[in-house]
């Protein structure tokens, strides 16, 4: 149903989403019929630059610098240049971003007032127009459509996108609720008179009534500064899809790193934000830098910010959890395990006998071990060996003599040649589930607990538990990662002794 409005001298009677009727294959349909833009070359550049984004990114860096030469900066223009820095950044992050652009929390007029007066100062839009874009660049991200697309590269992430004509409109994104915002309509009609007197006249007034240094002002708190705001908002689109980890989800480009968030007033923590972007932090743990997060939180205390919105932690710890398991699953395809219980040949004691003569063989629960190449090097002597050569050693290496490691016991299963007939005596007594002695005697501790994919779990397992991964006992190993879960993995080693 298309939002409404009660009628105002600014605006419709009625507001429609702009995407209300798109058709559901609208991305590859626009992405199929949208005729781009020739690309920029030496012949056309000067007709294809965006000459107003362009302007305002080259020269603002070069007149800061030759005012910087002739205007001697003093502490007090410093400290107010610093603090006027974050107040136009938090115009940025804690309103053009968090709150218009995704609604993450609640604020009430003053404070809209404020940052919307704030955002101004930062020279990068209407509200109305940035949170258009970046709502575009949410729902499309990493594709054509994406406005700052990370895969054309880091510098057209950072400031190309802005200094020539987009090759290709940018997909659509609905901003109607924001024309139902007086302060946002208010900012939008007057940003040309606001522009000017937040980015330059406020800090300059400032500066001259405060100590009497006004070029100081206009030179530090106003340009300068701008070039830094500007940059720092620049870098969440580029270094935060380029510099970090990803804990949450590696669908996209966007990464997690302290260093990007202390340059962007704590939007650094972008593989969080891309993954539960209505959540009003950016940064989760206590110690993470997030200083917008924070006066969202205190302007809460204050009565200024309500509703604040926060993801469940539960479906949190899933995307860390599976981010885990993938990189666990990588792990383990690039470890060596011990030959599978089905490929080893079934051996009978007789042929055991005879052969351990020529070679030392030495069973341990059921399992046939070839130990020539660690007779010299067993910690506890060669001899300790060479007495079970032939034997069962079953009750020695559990605890009769030496109670081994897990590291010992994975060695050893690294060392199976084959499979006594008939297993040790106790094979017939294990049971699935099993937690007795017996089970950790057949599986070494590293293949207790695998990382298997849902296709890899048994049909009974998938037909009873159609919607979700069950643990289950499992020894399924391979194949690309998909969904996966830890699974115990004696199942199959268990199977075979009965078989046997």
């Amino acid at each position: 149903m298309p939002a409404t409005k009660k009628p105002d001298s600014s605006s419709s009677s009625e507001v429609v989403p702009i995407d209300l009727n798109i058709p559901d294959n609208y991305v590859s349909y626009t992405l199929k019929n949208a005729k781009p833009l020739p690309p920029v070359t030496l012949s056309n550049l000067l007709h294809e630059i965006n000459w107003i984004s362009f302007s305002v990114i080259t020269l603002t860096p070069l007149l800061g610098i030759l005012g910087a030469y002739h205007v001697k900066l003093r502490w007090e223009t410093a400290l107010w240049s610093v603090i006027y820095y974050f107040c136009t950044g938090l115009g940025i992050t804690a309103g053009y971003h968090r709150l218009w652009s995704h609604r993450s929390y609640n604020a009430s007029v003053p404070l809209r007032v404020i940052l919307a007066l704030f955002g101004a100062g930062a020279v990068q839009g209407s509200i109305k127009w940035w949170s258009r874009g970046h709502r575009a660049h949410h729902r499309y991200t990493d594709t054509p459509l994406d406005p700052y697309n990370a895969h054309e590269g880091f510098w057209w992430a950072h400031v190309g996108w802005m200094l020539v004509k987009p090759r290709i409109r940018p997909g659509v994104a609905d901003v109607s609720d924001l024309r139902k915002d007086k302060v946002v309509r208010w900012q939008h009609r007057n940003y040309l008179v606001l522009l000017p007197s937040m980015a330059f006249i406020v800090p300059m007034v400032v500066a001259w009534v405060g100590w009497g240094d006004a070029l100081g002002g206009l030179v530090y708190a106003g340009v300068l500064r701008l070039v830094f705001v500007h940059h720092s908002t620049f870098c969440v689109n580029s270094l935060a899809h380029w510099l970090g980890e990803t804990p949450f989800d590696d669908k996209h480009t966007p990464r997690d790193h302290m260093i990007t968030a202390f340059v962007t007033v704590g939007e650094g923590y972008h593989n969080f934000h891309h993954q539960f972007p209505m959540d009003y932090r950016n940064a989760i743990k206590w110690y993470q830098y997030d200083p917008t997060k924070w006066f969202i939180w205190v302007a809460s205390l204050f009565g200024l910010a309500s509703h604040l919105k926060v993801f469940p932690s539960n479906e949190i710890n899933k995307g860390v959890l599976t981010m885990q398991l993938k990189r666990l699953r990588e792990t383990q395809e690039g470890i060596e395990w011990p030959s599978e219980s089905r490929d080893l040949p079934v051996v009978g004691w007789d042929d055991f006998q005879e052969q351990a003569k020529s070679r030392p063989l030495v069973l341990i629960s059921g399992f046939i071990h070839d130990v020539s190449d660690f007779m010299e090097e067993h910690p506890g002597g060669k001899h300790l060996l060479v007495k079970f050569i032939g034997k069962d050693a079953t009750t020695a290496f559990f605890g009769g003599v030496y109670d081994h490691s897990n590291a010992a016991h994975n060695l050893l299963a690294m060392k199976r040649v084959g499979i006594l007939h008939g297993g040790h005596p106790h094979a017939s007594d294990i049971k699935i589930p099993s937690t007795s002695l017996d089970e950790k005697k057949l599986v070494p501790p590293s293949q207790r607990l695998k990382i298997a994919k849902y296709s890899e779990l048994r049909p009974e397992t998938r037909e009873i538990y159609p919607n979700r991964v069950k643990p289950t006992y499992d020894m399924s190993t391979g194949g690309d990662y998909g969904s996966t879960t830890a699974v115990e993995s004696d199942h199959d080693e268990e199977e075979d002794y009965k078989k046997l």
